[in-house]
């Protein structure tokens, strides 16, 4: 909370705290266990996330349920404070208590936070942002993520609605549990990761997809070769021939949930043709994976089909 040797900076960028919609960015890998995940009877039933180079689509229970916030947030972290790293130097919330979540406690403001290995985020809402940055700007040089770009943030001179800080006392009144896991926070080095091939975007004719669904206690993963082989070799159940598939996506604007025939119109002809398939639908778009020697056969099919439809 004290800084010696200059203020420190806060930076903040956009996060939307919406559960569809975002532009996916890289997907995080599930760990899969050799056996089935199985809780008893509070185990998750029906869950399935699957990502699309346009949105994610995510299926479960009616008993489930997605609490969706009202606005937009933004995340805000200190990205450096004067004086030198010291063993005893207080980390994680600790550092930040007094500087910034007490301040913003004060002004009846609310946050939502993440702790990681590298740093903390604080999201607020972000029609609460003139308030937190006339809140914190006495303390902090305010910094703001545009485009990629650091630059300072505007000053609103916001002072309608702002009250001076009274000192008060906060007591804990949520109930609080200790459960008996022993946990580690850890990170690793990126660069000691096989690259992403799908980084950069789909100029090979490669997209993004990964599809990961835990159902009954079973898991089922869906995703291309170069993302398989960022597994560890004897971590996932494959076919003992290694049978590949190839993909035929479906739909040329969002699909959505309304309009019927759609799965019929693809699986009927594959069907016909004794052609074994997989198929997936998301928000946007179906998607159906046939075995690899049989895409150019299915896909003239399909366009005979789609020729006589006209």
């Amino acid at each position: 909370d004290d800084h010696p040797e200059g203020r420190a900076i806060l930076k903040f960028s956009v996060a939307c705290a919406w559960a569809f919609g975002a532009g996916p960015g890289s997907a995080t890998v599930p760990h899969q266990h050799r056996s089935p995940w199985r809780r008893g009877p509070k185990q998750c039933k029906f869950f399935s996330l699957t990502e699309t180079p346009e949105d994610y689509t995510i299926i479960l229970p009616s008993s489930e349920h997605l609490s969706v916030a009202d606005a937009t947030w933004l995340a805000l972290n200190v990205v450096s404070g004067g004086g030198s790293f010291s063993s005893s130097q207080p980390i994680g919330v600790t550092k930040i208590a007094k500087s910034v979540i007490a301040p913003l406690a004060d002004q009846n403001i609310s946050v939502f936070m993440l702790s990681t290995y590298q740093t903390d985020f604080i999201l607020v809402r972000e029609r609460d942002l003139p308030f937190v940055t006339h809140t914190l700007s006495s303390e902090f040089t305010i910094l703001r993520v545009v485009n990629g770009e650091t630059v300072a943030a505007e000053n609103l001179g916001i002072t309608n609605g702002f009250v001076k800080p009274k000192m008060v006392q906060r007591p804990v009144i949520h109930p609080l549990s200790s459960p008996s896991n022993r946990f580690c926070v850890t990170s690793l080095d990126p660069d000691t990761l096989p690259a992403d091939p799908m980084a950069a975007g789909d100029d090979c004719g490669h997209i993004r997809f990964f599809s990961f669904s835990l159902i009954e206690g079973y898991i089922s993963l869906v995703m291309d070769v170069q993302t398989q082989q960022r597994f560890p070799s004897n971590l996932l159940f494959t076919s003992a021939s290694g049978e590949l598939w190839k993909m035929v996506r479906i739909g040329g604007q969002p699909l959505g949930f309304d309009e019927c025939g759609i799965v019929a119109q693809i699986s009927e002809p594959l069907a016909a043709a004794d052609i074994p398939a997989y198929y997936i639908s998301t928000f946007k778009f179906d998607h159906a994976l046939v075995p690899e020697e049989n895409i150019n056969g299915v896909i003239s099919a399909l366009k005979v089909s789609q020729a006589e439809k006209h």
